[in-house]
């Protein structure tokens, strides 16, 4: 379960690291209000995948017993 957990961590880092990056890449700050409320429904459908993601398979393994 504790590489589980540290799997989620991480990815939940490299998705932030990534979309804040490429706010800055794309020069989001100068956009417009469509453009940036865009990238933000973007960036937190994709974190909610990924934690969904994440969650599910430690909830597997919750079921299995292992730990």
């Amino acid at each position: 379960m504790r590489r589980e957990v540290l799997q989620l961590v991480v990815a939940v880092v490299v998705v932030d690291a990534l979309f804040a990056g490429g706010y800055y890449v794309f020069r989001l700050e100068r956009a417009g209000h469509a453009a940036k409320l865009g990238y933000t429904a973007a960036w937190t459908i994709v974190m909610l995948l990924v934690v969904l993601r994440a969650l599910t398979r430690m909830r597997a393994l919750r079921g299995r017993g292992r730990r």
